[in-house]
């Protein structure tokens, strides 16, 4: 991706729904998700296990698994193809960043949209889930990831905006996610969103395999 060269030059955000297409650059966010978050010892995660998972033939984003794709470019986005879909229509943000990113890999990263210059900077991945309290569905956010050299920019927030618009629209009661306790920055930006960090909550988990999901005896 082209870098700007002068203050003010604009760079346009676009928030899409993944497809399949995805998946290869999915993969590679997953895994450099796992090293920022120290846990490439567990990282198994495959292009075949994504797609047959995260894309089965029974799919419908919001009421399975959906993932949101974070990309930028330097060209109008309505100079560029658009693979807008009619379940979830592109969001288009125009920001003007100074100073400019630099991608070393940008080609790496080139979206599987074509048509201009997209390239992927990071993605959101949720899942409905239930709260009994509230007696309505919400939204799990289970993975929110941008690329170093995109941090602090505030496409985090525009990823998480996008879902809770997204849950406001469907009538939704709220959306929860977890962050690590180590995390120190993420956890005041959450804050400085509006999120409330519950102290008192502790993360269970029963890991694969019939003996451990079962619980060891």
């Amino acid at each position: 991706m082209a870098t700007p060269t002068t203050a003010g030059n604009p760079t346009y955000v676009r928030i899409r729904l993944a497809d399949k297409e995805d998946v290869p650059q999915i993969h590679r966010l997953i895994y450099q998700m796992a090293v920022f978050e120290r846990l490439t010892r567990l990282y198994s995660a495959t292009e075949s296990s994504l797609s047959s998972t995260l894309f089965s033939s029974d799919s419908r984003p919001f009421h399975s698994f959906t993932v949101l794709i974070l990309e930028l470019s330097l060209n109008s986005p309505s100079q560029q193809f658009s693979a807008s879909s009619p379940t979830f229509p592109d969001i288009i943000h125009r920001i003007d960043i100074s100073p400019p990113i630099h991608d070393p890999d940008s080609a790496t990263f080139a979206s599987s949209r074509g048509g201009g210059d997209w390239v992927v900077a990071g993605f959101l991945l949720f899942f409905p889930n239930y709260s009994t309290v509230l007696a309505k569905p919400g939204f799990y956010v289970e993975d929110i990831f941008v690329r170093e050299c995109y941090r602090r920019k505030g496409f985090g927030r525009m990823l998480l905006s996008a879902v809770a618009s997204q849950a406001v629209k469907m009538g939704l009661g709220r959306v929860d996610w977890s962050v690590l306790d180590w995390n120190v920055n993420a956890i005041r930006f959450y804050e400085e969103m509006g999120a409330e960090v519950f102290q008192e909550w502790r993360t269970c988990r029963l890991t694969a395999g019939p003996s451990r999901l079962m619980g060891n005896r």
